[in-house]
């Protein structure tokens, strides 16, 4: 009768719990004495129900005898399974008052409430950090104590979170679950799908407090604030040298181990960097993919792009403090410099003769090997340098582009003409 009257006549005199059956209250007081009296023959543990005893001991023979009539699951304990079939019914009994979320489980209910009351309950005892779930403090207590418990049973690989672990995997299955709805492109992690969206939405949410520049992913923001802060957290260990891009000090690594990773499929030469590498095989390819908008020209490498577009503008920037000659480009001023220093930094190791320039070491080097790698289509003859072959091409032509100015007589090579002015100012030809 006490079903339907609600009655509960036995209450617990230590925190006032009452309940209908004077056996659940003996129960009850177990868990203010800490009572355990059914014991595990197998492995020891103890509870204060023999029920209790009953459900743990399924863990040893592995018997599970509540079925879900719906897809087969089956679990060891019945409340488990009124919950599993709330995943084909649908129902979260489990509302939040605030939000109006719901939820499966009570627990995880819970847990959501502390979004609202911001309580923290599990804390760190090495380092005082609170968190609102058991889970997130079990996890952080890794940081401290090292522990890796998920380890890949293909390479090895441990890490301290389960979903690192899972996500690790991919990279021997090859899975890629996330995909993209508009291009098809996938990926085997969620965060770089939703980057990767970005790049249909346009959306950069990624802002720079300083100039206002936008990214779409938060790395690219990190590396860019360094251009205002100057910092440099990148520091190699052997010279000091310290970079903003981890990247950058990759590289810079190989000029103490003289490692060349990025090896040329077609010469065999390699380079420290992935960069250099593409840019080489356009020496193979004959591709120019940066174009100057002004005339048409078009270069292998942007950096020549950016210096012929200062020869339309007509600037020359950089400027020789010692005769006052300016120049377009920094690397022609670094040349020129060398005709008031003497400097001849580029030598050849077979005679020992030294240049101002690596293209003259170059065009001096075919005397030894007596390469002719310019060859004229009309009648095959063939040249070191490329200029010999312009003016060799004129005697085809009958072009004489080199004009006195004296008496107007016409030359087809500068130098016939330079021999010729000779004859206006008297200087004695023998010498040349």
């Amino acid at each position: 009768m006490k079903t339907h009257t609600g009655e509960k006549p036995h209450t617990c005199d230590v925190c006032g719990y009452s309940c209908s059956e004077k056996s659940h209250l003996v129960i009850h007081m177990k868990t203010h004495t800490g009572e355990k009296p059914h014991s595990c023959e197998v492995c020891g543990a103890s509870f204060s129900r023999k029920y209790g005893l009953v459900i743990h001991m399924r863990t040893h023979t592995g018997e599970k005898p509540h079925r879900c009539d719906v897809c087969g699951a089956s679990f060891s304990r019945k409340y488990s399974l009124v919950i599993h079939m709330r995943t084909h019914t649908g129902e979260k009994p489990h509302t939040c008052e605030e939000c109006g979320s719901s939820f499966t489980k009570k627990y995880v209910l819970v847990t959501h409430m502390r979004t609202h009351t911001g309580e923290k309950p599990h804390n760190c005892e090495v380092c005082g950090s609170s968190f609102s779930q058991k889970s997130k403090l079990v996890r952080h207590v890794r940081t401290h104590t090292g522990e890796k418990p998920h380890t890949c049973e293909v390479c090895g690989y441990s890490c301290s979170e389960k979903s690192v672990l899972v996500k690790h995997m991919r990279t021997h299955t090859g899975e890629k679950p996330h995909t993209c709805e508009v291009c098809g492109y996938s990926t085997s992690q969620k965060y770089v799908l939703v980057t990767h969206m970005r790049t249909h939405t346009g959306e950069k949410p990624h802002i720079c407090e300083v100039c206002g520049s936008s990214f779409s992913q938060k790395s690219v923001l990190v590396r860019h604030v360094r251009t205002h802060t100057g910092e440099k957290p990148h520091t190699c260990e052997v010279c000091g040298y310290s970079c903003s891009e981890k990247s950058d000090l990759v590289s810079h690594m190989r000029t103490h181990t003289g490692e060349k990773p990025h090896a040329c499929e077609v010469c065999g030469s390699s380079f420290t960097k992935r960069s250099n590498l593409v840019t080489h095989m356009r020496t193979h390819t004959g591709e120019k993919p940066h174009n100057c908008e002004v005339c048409g020209s078009s270069f292998s490498q942007k950096s020549s792009l950016v210096s012929h577009k200062i020869t339309h503008t007509g600037r020359k920037p950089h400027t020789c403090e010692v005769c006052g000659y300016s120049f377009c480009r920094k690397s022609e001023l670094v040349r020129h410099m060398r005709t008031h220093t003497g400097e001849k930094p580029h030598s050849c190791e077979a005679c020992g003769s030294s240049f101002t320039t690596k293209y003259a070491l170059v065009t001096h080097m075919r005397t030894h090997t007596g390469e002719k790698p310019h060859i004229c289509e009309v009648c095959g003859s063939s040249f070191t340098q490329k200029s010999n072959l312009v003016s060799h091409k004129i005697t085809h032509t009958g072009g004489k582009p080199h004009t006195c100015e004296v008496c107007r007589s016409y030359f087809c090579k500068k130098s016939d003409l330079v021999k010729h002015m000779r004859t206006h100012t008297g200087e004695n030809l023998i010498s040349v």
